[in-house]
């Protein structure tokens, strides 16, 4: 970890860094503009100066007679004292210096560039430092006699930053100032935003939340005011199945049954809110996110309950099986009662009938049953639906084309999930619809590779606007029970349904008609 400011005062170099790039960037392309302005500038002037000199008659006339030409001086001496350039020198035809304000270029040749010779032309250009204009100085006679150059010494960079137009340096100094102010400010924003944190302390915190995130095992899904997913752990994606690019996309986009929506969306509220996803009962719970009062999304924690659900079904039907042999000793403390009252009545005659016609009643139903079913589980099942439905005054059959082989452990559970929750739907109607002649039919059977399970009840049917809502989690016509979940049930057999790759539907027929088909090898879940 750093020391306490040093993220603002990296930020603070690197603006300031930044800063002085760009200034010293504009600074030299001043001076290159200031540099070839003064080139072109002063090579007019030095032009104008030589030519004006080389035009003075008596400077051809003097240069014309060779034992007078050092008598120039004095031309030369006044006009760069006039002008004020550098230098003003004068030479002979042959390019020897006559006067120059350097005594030691009196004799010399004229320096001249590599593009430049002594000819009958003007010329400006520079030679070194200078700037530097050569005219030739012509005779009465139109021949040349001698030449004049006039030089001025190029500016250093400190002089053309500070002789540049509009103050440059002032306002360079202005940048400067301006720069260390926004980058001091960009500084403390920074410094703000990341809650005084170093870049070190951010990682570390943003390591330790992904491995929380992806340690803890509830599912955690993180969604934006837009419903958009922007966080989800490793435990939500395998408990909603959800693909690897399920970040940054929109929850209906992720191929979710409309009950997951509307948990994850928050238009079902409410806490542990039960859902089925691909075989799993998921208990989610959102929770909405503010800042200074203001959404900005939610939090969806999700657990699987699958097995609770399971054991919940196991512990129903143990109180199923209870009630039913409950229900059975009282039948049978009644039955033993009236073979009592008989017997003591002397009425042997109708003791025996009454047994046998008892005897044959319960065996007639379980011969059915196991000849019928093979499957020991789901004929264990219908006995005791048969039994439950008799308390309550229903009449539960089987139909003549039931016939059911044998099955593996893996259909009989699924088909006792499908039958036990399709007969309960069943008997739920008559407990709010009582009619004169309340029956169950049952059918099982195999067809093409799928086992069929058809149950049928004499209640008042489902209407057709509702035929598809009543497989939707939460959807029930009754009033729920206290502390009761409702819609659960069938649910529950089409997401069984699914899983196995099969369907279920319902229609009406004198009564409601469920018919659930599951393949006898498992296809691909829904």
């Amino acid at each position: 970890m750093g020391k306490k400011g040093s993220l603002g005062r990296k930020v603070l170099a690197l603006q300031l860094l930044i800063v002085l790039g760009l200034l010293a960037a504009v600074a030299a392309v001043s001076v290159a503009q200031s540099s070839e302005t003064f080139r072109r500038t002063e090579g007019r002037k030095l032009l104008s100066i030589a030519e004006s000199v080389a035009a003075n008659p008596s400077v051809g006339q003097t240069l014309s007679v060779p034992a007078a030409a050092h008598d120039v001086a004095p031309f030369a001496e006044n006009a760069r004292a006039l002008s004020g350039v550098t230098a003003v020198l004068i030479a002979d035809r042959d390019g020897r210096v006559l006067t120059s304000p350097d005594p030691d270029e009196v004799g010399r040749p004229l320096p001249l560039a590599e593009s430049a010779r002594l000819d009958g032309r003007a010329w400006v250009g520079e030679i070194g430092d200078d700037i530097t204009a050569r005219v030739p100085v012509l005779n009465e006679r139109q021949q040349i006699v001698g030449y004049v150059v006039a030089e001025q010494a190029r500016p250093s960079v400190w002089q053309m930053l500070t002789e540049s137009p509009a103050d440059m340096l002032i306002v360079l100094g202005i940048a400067t100032s301006l720069g260390a102010a926004a980058s001091v400010w960009l500084a403390w924003w920074v410094k703000k935003q990341t809650l005084g944190l170093e870049p070190g302390e951010i990682v570390g915190l943003v390591e330790h939340r992904e491995a929380m995130l992806h340690g803890i095992k509830e599912g955690v899904v993180g969604l934006d005011q837009q419903h958009r997913v922007t966080l989800i752990n490793d435990q939500a994606a395998t408990l909603l199945s959800l693909p690897a690019d399920a970040v940054g996309r929109h929850v209906e986009e992720l191929d979710l049954n409309e009950r997951l929506v509307d948990v994850l969306t928050g238009r079902a509220e409410g806490a542990d809110q039960i859902v089925l996803r691909r075989g799993r009962v998921l208990v989610m719970n959102r929770m909405p996110i503010k800042r200074d009062g203001v959404p900005i999304g939610s939090v969806v924690t999700l657990r699987d309950h699958t097995e609770l659900e399971h054991l919940r079904d196991q512990l129903d039907v143990t109180r199923t099986t209870t009630e039913t042999l409950r229900a059975q000793a009282h039948e049978f403390s009644n039955t033993l009662h009236t073979i009592a009252g008989l017997i003591e009545l002397g009425e042997y005659d109708d003791v025996k009938r009454f047994v046998t016609r008892l005897s044959d009643a319960r065996g007639q139903l379980q011969a059915e049953v196991t000849g019928k079913v093979r499957n020991s589980a789901v004929a264990a099942l219908l006995i005791a639906k048969a039994s439950q439905a008799a308390e309550q005054g229903v009449a539960l059959r089987l139909t003549p084309e039931t016939e059911l082989g044998d099955v593996d452990e893996q259909l009989a559970a699924d088909l006792v999930t499908v039958l036990g929750n399709l007969i309960d739907n069943a008997l739920d109607v008559f407990r709010g619809h009582p009619a004169p002649d309340q029956s169950i039919e049952v059918e099982l059977r195999t067809v093409d590779g799928r086992v069929v399970v058809r149950v049928r009840d004499t209640g008042p049917g489902v209407a057709p606007d509702i035929a598809r809502e009543v497989f939707r989690h939460g959807f029930t016509t009754k009033v729920a029970e206290q502390g009761g979940q409702r819609g659960l049930g069938l649910a529950i057999t089409r997401q069984t349904c699914r899983r196995r790759g099969g369907t279920v539907d319902v229609s009406n027929a004198n009564g409601a008609v469920f018919t659930a088909q599951l393949p006898i090898a498992p296809g691909v879940p829904a």
